[in-house]
């Protein structure tokens, strides 16, 4: 299968077949990073890393996976980088392409890497904007595979928000490979209509099946995977905290809900996590609110049924597999 000069800035724009490929060049290539192999298959090529939302995961994959393809990694921060500031995005996206072999872009609006895209010469990856979030979702895939070893049929719940990132593209990616997708939350929080729609088209074609309730116990009986993400979205003001927990504290995963979805269940999370105190957001959190914890306990977040080390981990070997294949 030929990527070579392909985008990656959400999975609607790839076929399940183009998505399989993706997860098996991952495999491949965690297999020979596992085993010692070099694979520093473009030593003469360099990568722009544009954040305009800083990230511990996205940043650290991309420049370990950039390494070990043997290529150079630029990055620029929200202070380095005057994209959209003094400089437009058709502008940056002509300079850096005549400069780079690839573009990464992490921020805001979906729009703004689609423009950058749009004006480039070479390949432009998505590592996170508000609508979408797809190289967590090779991972997510990745990591499911790999404990299940199949994704058809696979059913999978998101607890809380789903109305952003994570939850967009959970969405879209279980519909793609023909899973079982379930959004649980207040009705406020779903997804939007335009975007449900065209999953259920897609997964009328793929056998998947997508679906929504607010009651969480009736959502997750049976479920293979439990799913959440942070109540407030990178970017998001303080002050929305106090109504997302009124609002969300019903869908916190808890070991009843892992219990109710069944032995075999698995959590995952795309992290960072509020599970416990040692954060100083954590902190932050108890004092004006008195929790200790939020969308997830710390006996879910640290059980053998939790796979968010794994998750992480794929990150770096999945956006190796994007770079590698559109390069």
């Amino acid at each position: 299968m030929n990527l070579k000069g392909r985008d990656f800035l959400k999975l609607l724009d790839y076929t399940p077949e183009e998505i399989e490929y993706l997860l098996d060049l991952a495999a491949e290539l965690k297999d020979k990073k596992k085993r010692g192999e070099a694979h520093a298959v473009y030593p003469t090529k360099n990568v722009a890393l544009i954040f305009e939302k800083t990230s511990t995961r996205t940043r650290c994959a991309f420049e370990v996976a950039a390494h070990d393809l043997g290529m150079g990694s630029t990055y620029l921060d929200p202070v380095a980088s005057q994209i959209g500031h003094k400089e437009s995005i058709a502008d940056t996206a002509k300079v850096l392409s005549r400069m780079f072999d690839g573009i990464e872009y992490r921020g805001f609006e979906q729009t703004i890497v689609e423009e950058l895209a749009e004006h480039s010469d070479v390949p432009v990856w998505n590592g996170l904007t508000n609508e979408f979030h797809p190289t967590q979702m090779l991972a997510d895939l990745l990591t499911i595979r790999e404990h299940f070893g199949h994704l058809k049929g696979i059913h999978l719940c998101y607890f809380g928000d789903a109305r952003y990132n994570t939850g967009n593209s959970l969405m879209v990616a279980c519909a793609k490979m023909g899973m079982h997708f379930t959004a649980v939350s207040n009705k406020k929080y779903f997804p939007s209509k335009e975007l449900t729609d065209e999953c259920i088209r897609i997964a009328e074609t793929t056998g998947g099946q997508i679906d929504f309730f607010e009651d969480p116990i009736a959502a997750s009986k049976g479920a293979d995977v439990i799913a959440t993400d942070i109540w407030v979205s990178m970017g998001e003001p303080d002050d929305v905290w106090e109504e997302r927990i009124a609002d969300l504290s019903p869908y916190k995963v808890t070991m009843d809900i892992m219990d109710n979805a069944g032995e075999g269940a698995v959590f995952m999370h795309c992290l960072p996590s509020y599970h416990d105190l040692n954060t100083k957001m954590g902190v932050k959190i108890k004092e004006k609110f008195g929790l200790d914890d939020m969308e997830v306990t710390d006996e879910v977040f640290t059980s053998e049924r939790s796979l968010v080390f794994d998750e992480a981990e794929n990150r770096m070997h999945t956006i190796k597999a994007v770079m590698y294949a559109t390069l």
